[in-house]
């Protein structure tokens, strides 16, 4: 569903580590100014795409095999604790992705100092915050399961899957924060490569500890903790290679207005996670409700809406490496006033990100059977169930698409407020009032219809402030 971003500074890779720091900057400001557009877009939003797609890869690697090996009430298991996953990534943006677009103004504008300093504070907040929320997830984990939706026939298969789940957390909430930050710096194949290696040890794991360790839901929450914890250390080495900035002792000395900056630049991203948290709550809740007043009982919508929605993630993802890919370009050129350069970087990215959503719809519309089938052959009703979540709920995701891009473009130049409010209106704005009336009106299938009404109001939201942010920079081009 949702999640998110990168600086556009490639080839600082490039400059030897004797180069000075004034030689270095000079070198990025030459990029970014000169480039062409479309070989940036390429050569950042590749990596972050396959980045962003390998966190979403872990959550439906454990539900595959899950599904093949344990049944659908294992993966209703797995969807109630994923709002805690996404609870700890919204953390996790709101400081990595902070962090990244504070570099990648501040370098804009030849501040390093600043860049730096936002950094070491990001680094030192996110490690805290992890460590508190690893404890807050232990100590309160029965009630956490009962706010996330657990149903008697899930909750031993949840509780064993969350336990082990938020003992990875605090290296969960690193990666993905430090990952922002090495794209910022220049690096994405770098964080790419952090991410890889954990999913691919995930993926090797997972039919080990179901299929011949016989541990169930508890083995692929094993497996996936120890991919997380490889990416962690990974992502925590490139303390030491930071190409952009200095970052010493000094740089990790709180600094409340830096942080407050670099918060304030990720509450977009903090925003849009945390509002899937809660959309999940809700539609967890409704599901269980009014799915114990249908045929299709409380387990079977648990199962199958949380699976269609972690494959829409997987369309998300690339749209949302497409921005944030796109996001460093953005930042870069609205920090040098370019205005020219960010307005066409902003029409190259919704049109690949419209095509994207496009193609997404056509398949999930034609074929869902068969994404099914990857995750378990279950009875009729469970098929039926599925499908029509694919077909209803997910039937406007290409507007989707133009609201994400419209956030992390207001993100990018510095627009925290509108960015915020974009980021909030499907979700908080739209989407749980949608399904709140839908399923009063039509029950658990009401709660599918809410999808499509979400995405066409957000879509109008968007278009409405991106319209006239437009156009007051067409002015300044022109002053």
């Amino acid at each position: 569903m949702e999640n998110i971003k990168e600086n556009d500074i490639q080839q600082v890779n490039e400059i030897k580590e004797t180069e000075n720091i004034e030689e270095a900057s000079e070198k990025k400001e030459n990029i970014l100014g000169t480039e062409k557009i479309g070989k940036l877009l390429i050569k950042f939003s590749i990596p972050c795409i396959i980045s962003l797609l390998v966190s979403s890869l872990y959550n439906i690697v454990d539900q595959v095999f899950i599904g093949q090996g344990v049944g659908y009430l294992g993966n209703a298991a797995t969807n109630i604790v994923f709002p805690l996953t996404v609870i700890s990534m919204a953390f996790s943006f709101l400081i990595g992705d902070g962090a990244a677009a504070n570099l990648s103004l501040c370098l804009g504008k030849k501040d390093e100092k600043s860049a730096s300093k936002g950094v070491g504070n990001s680094i030192v907040l996110v490690a805290i915050l992890s460590i508190i929320f690893l404890a807050v997830s232990l100590i309160f984990q029965d009630s956490l399961l009962k706010l996330f939706g657990v149903t008697p026939d899930s909750y031993q298969f949840a509780k064993g899957y969350m336990f082990y789940i938020t003992l990875g957390l605090p290296f969960f909430m690193l990666t993905n924060a430090l990952n922002s930050i090495i794209r910022a710096d220049g690096s994405p194949k770098y964080a790419m490569a952090s991410m890889l290696a954990g999913a691919i040890i995930n993926l090797i794991l997972d039919p080990i500890a179901i299929f011949i360790l016989h541990w169930g839901v508890e083995g692929a929450a094993i497996a996936t903790i120890i991919g997380q914890i490889v990416s962690g250390i990974i992502s925590l080495y490139y303390l030491k290679k930071f190409k952009s900035i200095k970052l010493n002792k000094e740089s990790m000395k709180f600094d409340w207005k830096i942080s407050k900056t670099v918060l304030l630049l990720g509450i977009s991203s903090f925003i849009t996670e945390i509002s899937v948290t809660i959309v999940i709550i809700v539609l967890n809740q409704l599901l269980v409700k009014y799915g114990a007043e249908s045929k299709y009982g409380s387990d079977i919508p648990l199962s199958a809406l949380g699976i269609v929605m972690k494959v829409n993630q997987i369309v998300n993802s690339i749209v949302l490496g497409i921005a944030v890919g796109a996001q460093p370009i953005l930042g870069f050129n609205y920090g040098a006033k370019k205005y020219n350069r960010v307005i066409k970087t902003l029409k190259k990215t919704i049109i690949v990100a419209v095509i994207i959503t496009t193609i997404g719809t056509l398949v999930m519309q034609l074929c869902p059977q068969l994404i099914i089938n990857l995750f378990g052959q279950e009875n009729e009703l469970y098929n039926e169930f599925a499908q029509k979540c694919f077909r209803i709920f997910l039937m406007l995701i290409i507007l989707n698409s133009f609201q994400i891009i419209s956030g992390i473009f207001m993100q990018s130049i510095g627009k925290s407020i509108k960015s915020a409010v974009i980021s909030l209106s499907r979700q908080i704005g739209f989407l749980i009032p949608s399904l709140l009336i839908w399923s009063s009106l039509k029950g658990v299938e009401g709660v599918l219809y809410a999808g499509p009404t979400a995405d066409a109001l957000a879509f109008i939201m968007a278009f409405i402030l991106m319209f006239f942010e437009i156009k007051k920079m067409k002015k300044l081009k022109q002053e």
